[in-house]
């Protein structure tokens, strides 16, 4: 029996035939479409059941469509990895160039400090000085 459908030009497609009476429903059923995330243009093709050939071709179909599917899984955990690596490695360099920040910051704090001690002693010595000079004019007078 020989059906037509019209199909989109920008669909792939398909076209099996059998030369068994056999709908096509009953060669679906022995061979269920096993990979529906696969493309329609990598599904095994349902096999000859007559031939010994097309049966070990179609489970080495099967076997590189499985295998197929599970380095796309595993791609996309290695690809989910690679975000969190990603974004964990933007927070650790933020966090380093936080803490070469602070670290800067302290170093300007420090001399700051010191600069501001040096001064305090030089007030502290001219002040003593005036007191000096001031107790010498006050006893002379």
């Amino acid at each position: 029996m020989i059906t037509t459908a019209r199909v989109p030009a920008d669909k792939p497609v398909r076209i099996a035939f059998s030369l068994n009476e056999s709908p096509d429903d009953a060669s679906s059923e022995n061979f269920p479409l096993t990979f529906p995330e696969l493309d329609q243009q990598l599904q095994p093709l349902p096999p000859c059941h007559d031939s010994k050939e097309s049966m070990q071709v179609y489970k080495q179909h099967c076997k590189i469509a499985e295998e197929y599917h599970e380095v796309k899984k595993e791609i996309a955990l290695l690809e989910e990895r690679k975000k969190e690596l990603i974004a964990r490695l933007e927070q650790v360099e933020k966090e380093s160039m936080d803490a070469a920040q602070l670290a800067k910051e302290y170093a300007e704090l420090t001399e700051e400090n010191r600069t501001l001690k040096l001064a305090q002693t030089q007030c502290v010595e001219q002040l003593e000085k005036l007191r000096i000079q001031y107790q010498k004019r006050q006893g002379s007078s």
